[in-house]
């Protein structure tokens, strides 16, 4: 990076972390006004909070390597979002903040019993903690293989600045600086997007990529096939998606805390709509930048992997060396009969009764692309012989890759604060969840007649052990493999069963706490085991883990000693 990218990237982070906590200086005097801004938040601010919290930098590293890979369909995974969004406005909402809990699982306690609310709690913040540790770990991981950075001081930058503003300003601290982080990450991807296009050869704009990336597979947005071991299809993101979102958006704290700062019933469900209606197309944006990264691959020659220190390791072997050079210049010639091929799909398309033309160009290059796919498949086998501890896919470098190699002076360090803004505004307020949840569902039950400015700072300490434990794990990661993928699979082992205990609480009036009690524990059990031996898709478990909940509580409380009836 330059200086000016340096520069860039510095005065980006220092000013959006120095503003939020300078905004925010007041805002830790009471308990209510650290863990919930005062209950201020207005709607839009609110909406911002959410889209900044589920942004996580994974979604700006992987996503669009997704979509270069796999196309637009794993769009169909958002689809149940904005049903969600209506179903936790119109009842977890008014619930909430009738009762002015600071936590979800407050609510647990009215409801059924402590042990039930300390169950749910504990879930979260195993799930949370983990989670946290991974969002740490993912970005910190990318950067220090494309740009050469220390991994564990990575994880430190991030970590220390997150730190820093959620101890001092808690949830408004959050909340302000997210909004400053949305602006830099919308600002960073709209950039992104311009150049892709500008970028394309003459003649090659942005209807004619379109039309390669349909041409070759790649806007697959919507596949009605029934498949319970697919990830992505219409089905598993209305149904699996569906109980995800509510599961997300309507019990981890990390999100619910974000709506219960809101000033009024009406602020924090229009907060909500707002997200509803802005995911599905800001992550449709971010699918359309891989696609786009897919078209410009294909008249720019891409590098026989993305993961350029692998290359760079293997290239200094003397053994391997010879052999990666055989690959890339094999690779070299393949690329150029493809570009041409593409050259003349896309001259084809442009020209009208243009069938036998487009039939013998798209025979061409589906020639040009077997020979390529043929040739990356002997890659990655040798690869995994010459590095075998590297990770194999390499589409998570992808973006970074274009950015570096492609993007102008002073834009590189515009887009790495894109990934580091969205590091730290997910983890943040992952972080001012757990604090909180550990404080008011663990602590202040055990010290009931403390004062607020014992619960304030039992809050900030909190805050800081779980953003140092969050970095110690992350470290640990480093040990591990394949985590970018866990961060996706984790939520989906806990949300289901936590859902179900809220569904139940919500809808089942019948049902005390040591039925349901005894039904998650049950619950979370089987789907681990399920996890371990089955390969149903990971978004399923929602479902599963929410079904039996309902179905074991139903049952339990006919067979299982009543206890006492908290609440209704």
């Amino acid at each position: 990076m330059s200086a000016l990218d340096w520069l860039v990237l510095g005065g980006t982070l220092l000013f959006i972390v120095g503003y939020g906590t300078w905004r925010t200086r007041t805002a830790g005097r009471t308990l209510d006004g650290y863990l919930l801004g005062g209950r201020q938040a207005n709607w839009w601010g609110i909406g911002l909070s959410i889209i900044a919290t589920q942004a996580s930098a994974i979604t700006f590293l992987s996503t669009p390597g997704q979509a270069y890979d796999d196309g637009m369909r794993f769009i169909q995974f958002y689809f149940g979002l904005p049903v969600a969004m209506v179903l936790i406005a119109a009842v977890a909402v008014p619930i909430y903040h009738r009762l002015r809990v600071f936590t979800a699982y407050e609510y647990l306690e009215t409801r059924f019993d402590r042990r039930t609310r300390t169950l749910a709690a504990g879930l979260f913040l195993v799930q949370r903690g983990l989670s946290n540790g991974l969002s740490l770990y993912a970005p910190a991981l990318v950067l220090s293989a494309i740009l050469g950075w220390n991994i564990n001081l990575t994880v430190w930058l991030i970590g220390g600045l997150m730190i820093s503003y959620t101890v001092a300003g808690g949830t408004r601290a959050v909340a302000v600086t997210q909004q400053g982080q949305v602006a830099v990450i919308f600002t960073g991807m709209v950039v992104a997007g311009y150049l892709l296009v500008h970028y394309l050869p003459p003649g090659v704009g942005f209807s004619e990529a379109m039309q390669v990336a349909g041409n070759q597979g790649k806007l697959n947005l919507i596949d009605f096939t029934f498949d319970p071991s697919d990830r992505y299809n219409f089905w598993t993101g209305m149904t699996g998606g569906l109980f995800l979102a509510l599961s997300y958006f309507g019990t981890d704290q990390s999100q619910v805390q974000r709506y219960l700062a809101g000033r009024s019933i009406t602020e924090s469900r229009l907060g909500l709509l707002m997200n509803g209606l802005v995911k599905v197309p800001m992550q449709f944006g971010i699918l359309l930048i891989g696609v786009l990264l897919f078209v410009f691959y294909q008249f720019n020659q891409p590098p026989l992997t993305f993961n350029r220190p692998v290359r760079e390791q293997i290239a200094k072997q003397s053994e391997f060396a010879p052999q990666l050079q055989d690959l890339e210049q094999r690779h070299a010639t393949l690329f150029e009969g493809k570009r041409a091929a593409t050259e003349k799909v896309v001259a084809a398309l442009q020209k009208e009764n243009n069938a036998g033309q487009l039939a013998t160009a798209q025979n061409q290059l589906e020639t040009a692309q077997t020979a390529i796919r043929e040739l990356r498949t002997e890659a990655q086998t040798f690869f995994k012989k010459a590095a075998p501890l590297a990770e194999a896919k390499d589409t998570d470098y992808v973006f970074l890759t274009f950015v570096l190699t492609y993007m102008p002076r002073g834009l590189v360090g515009l887009l790495i604060a894109v990934v580091l803004s969205a590091a730290m505004s997910s983890a943040a307020a992952g972080l001012n969840a757990l604090a909180s949840t550990t404080v008011i569902d663990l602590y202040k039950p055990a010290r009931p007649r403390s004062d607020e400015r014992h619960y304030v700072s039992v809050s900030r300490w909190a805050t800081i052990t779980w953003g140092v434990l969050g970095i110690a794990f992350a470290l640990y990661a480093a040990r591990l493999e394949n985590l970018i993928q866990a961060v996706n699979i984790l939520g989906s082992l806990f949300y289901g069963t936590i859902l179900g205990i809220f569904v139940v609480a919500f809808f089942m009036k019948k049902i005390g706490g040591n039925a349901v009690f005894w039904a998650a524990v049950v619950t979370q059990a089987l789907i681990f085991l399920l996890f371990q031996t089955t390969n149903i898709a990971y978004l399923w478990y929602n479902i599963i883990g929410c079904a039996l909940v309902m179905l074991l509580a139903t049952i339990g409380q006919q067979i299982l000693p009543r206890g006492p009836q908290v609440g209704r």
